[in-house]
């Protein structure tokens, strides 16, 4: 598994690496498809089990936006708990974003009876839960209250494990749901008796990693949320329900302002013009691309894009020896300037920034190119391919990684970091 970033309003993705297309599917309660001892979400053909603990992790960590790589239908056990992901989120960093947050704040209370669980909400100034678990039997009840921030999420919830009553086993493997398993990856009750191959980690871990599938199944709501959650033996389905109940509160006042509004009268704001559409899986031929850069023959250094993709771009550029500079640079000997390929990339990474539709009609302006290697001369007749990942954004700064490739092999790469101006702008 690989955790990538992401570029604003991406939300959490789980990308199939080991399928054809490399198939994503949106961390929503609305791909939900099975909460048989934890979370599935599917979508058409393509599935991911178990995805409660790496979400608990990104959600805990305060991440908003990343694209979460796989090469099988579930994410490693690790131990059993969400430890091993906050590290490595850890290890990476966090970045701000351009893009404000917005937490939905509860509005009315929310009472749900589902199973044997029992939740009531409350409106909160952020997120707090407080949770009862305990077996069908009464077993190992336990109680626990915490507010979650990224320093409580750590320090309290991230390192418990998930657990199994060992009558559960023998089930749960012919259902092939613990293939993996073992005492490095889970605690198992057997009647009195705690099997674990070190000491618990909490006196309650069991209501705590209850707790922790809580934060990670309540992340499929798309958004961070501020209420106060009350819950009696939760479970997964009981948890997704719950997301539903909360994900119809936040519509209702949109659809009721729908029904008694009149008709939306046309906005005179500006738009990317008809047929130019930057979202992902659009291709753009030339004259879409002009629609979107301000640059023209000969600096426009882009013919077409071929492909977008989240935080991803590629574009490509035909070397014609009719472009200008051929004549100086050099007689008898022509080659692109390698400037003019770190200009490419500038540009391509611009198209990847009027994503966001109040950036549409600004430039993009060179302020740094960082690690940049020219590795073999680019000729006339070649064709150059630009791909482009955005890796930071924050207000009208954006920093992006981008290679230029001849025929599949590299011929330059560089960071570049560009900001949006305004035309007449200074």
């Amino acid at each position: 598994m690989t955790i990538l970033p992401a570029a604003p309003n991406t939300g959490v993705r789980f990308r199939r690496v080991d399928l054809d297309g490399k198939p994503e599917i949106e961390a929503v309660v609305d791909y939900v498809s099975d909460t048989n001892r934890s979370t599935t979400i599917a979508k058409g053909n393509t599935k991911v089990h178990t995805v409660e603990h790496v979400l608990a992790a990104l959600s805990g960590c305060g991440v908003d936006n990343a694209i979460v790589e796989l090469d099988a239908n579930e994410p490693p056990i690790a131990d059993g708990s969400s430890l091993a992901f906050c590290r490595i989120i850890d290890e990476a960093g966090t970045v701000l974003q351009s893009e404000p947050r917005e937490p939905y704040q509860l509005v009315a209370p929310i009472e749900l009876s589902h199973g044997e669980t029992q939740f009531a909400v409350f409106p909160h100034d952020r997120l707090k839960i407080t949770c009862t678990s305990a077996d069908q039997n009464g077993r190992y009840t336990q109680y626990f209250s915490l507010e979650l921030s990224p320093e409580s999420w750590r320090a309290e919830l991230s390192r418990a494990r998930t657990f199994c009553f060992y009558e559960e086993i023998e089930h749960l493997y012919k259902a092939g749901l613990i293939k993996g398993g073992s005492l490095e990856s889970a605690v198992v009750i057997r009647d009195d008796a705690v099997l674990t191959n070190e000491p618990l980690r909490y006196p309650n871990e069991f209501v705590r990693h209850k707790i922790l599938d809580m934060v990670g199944d309540l992340s499929l709501l798309g958004r961070p949320l501020h209420a106060h959650i009350v819950a009696v033996r939760p479970s997964h389905g009981a948890n997704c329900e719950l997301v539903r109940r909360i994900l119809a509160q936040i519509r209702r006042p949109k659809e009721t302002a729908q029904t008694f509004a009149p008709p939306p009268q046309p906005k005179a704001t500006a738009t990317v013009p008809t047929g130019t559409l930057i979202e992902d899986g659009a291709a753009l031929d030339v004259v879409q691309v002009m629609n979107i850069l301000p640059h023209r023959p000969p600096i426009l250094m882009v013919d077409k894009v071929t492909k977008i993709d989240g935080n991803k771009i590629t574009a490509i550029k035909s070397v014609s020896i009719n472009e200008p500079y051929f004549a100086g640079h050099f007689p008898g000997h022509p080659i692109m300037p390698g400037v003019l390929q770190l200009e490419a990339i500038a540009q391509v990474a611009g198209i990847l920034m009027l994503k966001q539709a109040e950036n549409f009609g600004k430039l993009a302006y060179f302020m740094a190119a960082d690690e940049v290697k020219w590795r073999k001369p680019v000729h006339p007749g070649d064709v150059l391919t630009v791909e482009v990942e955005l890796m930071k954004v924050r207000g009208k700064v954006g920093k992006a990684k981008g290679v230029c490739l001849v025929a599949g092999e590299p011929v330059s790469e560089a960071l570049v970091t560009f900001m949006l101006f305004s035309p007449g702008e200074r």
